[in-house]
């Protein structure tokens, strides 16, 4: 179709693009190459039919606001298929009377793909114009007073505003050519839409239809070759770093664990991120990933509280600094600011309750969390630069193992009167209890331990717990940053872990589960843990409980961050009280989109920073509005967290441990 000349420039132009992108492509690599760890290429091969279904079914988008999803999958959808289209329509411009798959039914299958594709394109866009430029979504921005590279706010607009009418102009001259081509050639029924618009150019002089289309074709492919260069350079290159990501991203045990720290290794000079290169490859990678959606910033309780933290600007924050930045980096000089200073602020690092909502909502696999706590753990280790409230809790637990400074011998208080075996009196229990820290100083906790007991006694388990020996996982210090202390820790609970060799752990502290279960094999603690929900719906399910059902009133469950969202633990919680409760009743954001209480991410020792409330009266609010008159829980720190913010509302409602609601239906 295109005449030899037409040939020669198209052919140039391709080679022009590809140079330019090219260059870009391999500043890039050099850029993310800067940071920490190297890439396992081995889980490309085990995650590709995977990652292929998520690319083709849309699927991590669909969790969230369903019809900007439905429109943007639309344009997904087509521009993958244009891949084809374009390679195709580029052979018939060269090669003449060339009909791309033939002129059977492969051939009259492809075209009416492209031709409902391309509707589907148009309409997809036209839409998410719409919602961005007119209706101006309030989804799709943050606060005045986040911080915010000063060049991405117009940026983000222009770059859709660029992308949009480059989607328009592309698939719509492509859809434009085709109608042209029917005019000329006469009616094609498998491209109905086209089609049905090609009959406002019959009749029309035979030259100028041939002319139309070859214009049609420069719009269509020239676009793009001009395109390539800017895309690498501009948010949307996520279509290529998104598969990236989801191709390979280290293997994590929960979308929590963390990478320990080698403290042996006495040539690191650098502990957790300072500078954006202090970042492990996988977060730099981020920042080329995101998509600038902002859902992370919806889900995430400290924004929602008002509170200067937004997960969206920190990898906005990081995408226009690399833009900013990015020869320096890929020739291996220093960033010229560091995190704090252009990414995000402290007061925002220290407003994270590490519930992981962020990383879990994100359409592309982004883990802004990761990059905040790796922040913590520069301004802790390298800078001594904390609140001062965490200075208690790192005392308590340097000095007695646990962050309410409780003497080892004080650890068994709680369970006074009680006939509780510990591993020395039973060094072979089917069960390992780990306690948990709370029950030892918090009356409200100590409960939540003794109706467990009662739970445990009932059912006939074979149990044990370590008594004066046990300490604190070290949660707290993790996430607050301060990764020796709970180096130290790990490594002595470890020993203590592996000298009793329990069968089965079970505890009542998601924290304390996801530390053990997840954190605690990368110093040589591999054990079997479970929650004690999902110990009591198993007793449950075996009649080894005699429960007397039907309790009047409405309850409800409040998902613990680290049990819901961190560790997949959904559907046994909701099986216990069901069973205990005739009516049930979900919270509007529940299960992996459970909202947090508050405490997560060492919040639980220190004021949480300013806002316009509370993120557990934010919480507790929206329990009021299911008119539930019992709210459940599974986790000590909920439990402490809604329980204050309850009163602090007037006591609407119960709160109530898991363990509790079930040890008060025991029949006696």
């Amino acid at each position: 179709m295109l005449t030899i000349y037409e040939q020669v420039i198209f052919s140039l132009a391709v080679l022009i693009s590809l140079y330019v992108a090219w260059g870009l492509t391999i500043r890039i690599r050099k850029i993310i190459a800067r940071g920490k760890g190297n890439i396992d290429w081995k889980l490309a091969r085990k995650r590709i039919f995977i990652v292929i279904l998520k690319i083709i079914t849309f699927q991590p988008v669909f969790r969230f606001r369903f019809w900007p999803s439905f429109f943007h999958g639309l344009v997904a959808w087509g521009f993958i298929y244009y891949l084809i289209v374009n390679l195709g329509d580029v052979l018939e411009g060269f090669i003449l009377n060339f009909h791309f798959l033939g002129t059977g039914i492969i051939r009259n299958l492809y075209v009416l793909g492209a031709d409902l594709l391309s509707v589907a394109v148009l309409i997809g866009m036209v839409a998410l114009v719409i919602r961005r430029f007119i209706l101006k979504s309030t989804d799709l921005s943050t606060r005045d007073d986040i911080l915010l590279h000063p060049k991405a706010a117009h940026g983000i607009r222009r770059d859709s505003a660029i992308v949009s009418g480059f989607i328009i102009i592309h698939v719509g001259a492509r859809f434009f050519g085709e109608t042209f081509s029917i005019a000329a050639n006469g009616n094609d029924p498998w491209q109905p839409f086209a089609n049905s618009l090609a009959g406002l150019w019959f009749g029309l002089n035979p030259t100028l239809l041939v002319l139309a289309k070859h214009i049609a074709f420069w719009l269509a492919l020239g676009t793009i070759l001009l395109f390539i260069p800017y895309f690498i350079y501009s948010k949307h290159i996520h279509l290529f770093f998104a598969p990236l990501n989801f191709l390979l991203k280290p293997e994590r045990r929960s979308l929590g664990e963390l990478n320990p720290l080698d403290f042996e290794d006495e040539t690191l000079e650098q502990f957790g991120a300072t500078r954006i290169e202090d970042l492990d490859w996988e977060l730099i990678m981020d920042a080329y990933a995101c998509i600038m959606c902002f859902r992370c910033q919806d889900v995430c309780p400290a924004y929602n509280t008002g509170k200067v933290l937004s997960p969206a600007t920190l990898e906005i924050n990081k995408r226009y600094f690399l833009n900013q930045e990015g020869v320096r980096l890929a020739k291996g000089k220093s960033s010229s600011q560091s995190l704090i200073e252009f990414a995000i602020p402290t007061e925002a690092v220290w407003a994270c309750t590490a519930c992981g909502a962020c990383v879990d909502i994100c359409p592309v696999g982004n883990e802004p969390m990761r990059d905040i706590l790796d922040i913590r753990r520069a301004l802790v280790l390298m800078e001594n630069n904390f609140p001062d409230q965490l200075q208690t809790a790192f005392r308590g637990m340097e000095r007695t193992s646990n962050p309410w400074s409780i003497p080892s011998t004080e650890r068994m208080k709680w369970a006074e009167g009680l006939e509780v075996p510990t591993i020395e009196e039973n060094p072979n229990p089917d069960i390992l209890w780990w306690v948990g820290c709370a029950p030892a100083t918090d009356a409200r906790a100590q409960k939540t331990a003794r109706a467990f007991i009662e739970i445990l006694n009932a059912a006939g388990v074979n149990y044990a717990v370590l008594g004066n020996l046990e300490q604190c996982t070290g949660d707290s210090a993790r996430r607050a940053g301060n990764e020796y202390l709970f180096h130290e820790m790990a490594l002595s609970n470890v020993e203590i872990l592996n000298e009793a060799s329990p069968k089965r752990i079970v505890t009542t502290c998601p924290h304390c589960l996801h530390t053990i279960k997840n954190e605690y094999p990368a110093y040589g603690g591999d054990y079997q843990i479970i929650h004690h929900s999902q110990l009591i719906n198993e007793l449950i399910a075996d009649n080894r409980l005699n429960l007397n059902l039907g309790k009047s009133g409405k309850l409800t469950f409040h998902d613990p961050c680290y049990l819901g969202r961190q560790n997949d633990v959904i559907v046994e919680p909701r099986k216990v009280l069901q069973q205990s409760q005739n009516q049930y009743v979900e919270l509007p954001r529940s299960g992996k989109m459970s909202f947090c209480c508050g405490a997560g991410g060492a919040q639980m020792w220190k004021e949480e920073e300013d806002g316009l409330e509370r993120v557990s009266t934010n919480r507790i609010k929206e329990a009021y509005s299911t008119g539930a008159d019992l709210m459940a829980v599974g986790c000590p720190f909920c439990m402490i967290m809604l329980s204050d913010a309850n009163s602090e509302n007037g006591n609407k409602l119960q709160v109530m441990d898991i363990a509790e609601i079930v040890a008060r239906q025991l029949s006696k």
